[in-house]
């Protein structure tokens, strides 16, 4: 739990940072600009804090950091907004 803590609370701060921009704010739901921005804002903002804080920051964590991250702050936003389509176009027929 402590482990998980330790790798996560860089990347929560991040994100909180990138929550704070006015942008994510109008459209929170959205892929550009909140999920975008949300995700470099935690990757970005979570790497540079590990960097400082002599946490790891070798090249697979780099990677599997942004693919995570990728998919957990942007992913759902395009599948959320790709069956708001579906079910538009479900009732317009």
């Amino acid at each position: 739990m402590l482990g998980a803590l330790s790798t996560a609370w860089p990347f929560a701060v991040g994100l909180a940072l990138a929550w704070a921009l006015p942008l994510v704010h109008r459209r929170p739901l959205s892929v550009w600009p909140a999920g975008v921005l949300a995700w470099l804002g935690a990757y970005v903002v979570g790497m540079l804090l590990r960097a400082a804080t002599g946490q790891g920051t070798a090249v697979p964590f780099l990677i599997v950091a942004a693919s995570v991250l990728g998919v957990a702050l942007v992913g759902w936003r395009a599948v959320a907004l790709g069956v708001r389509a579906a079910l538009r176009r479900r009732a317009e027929h």
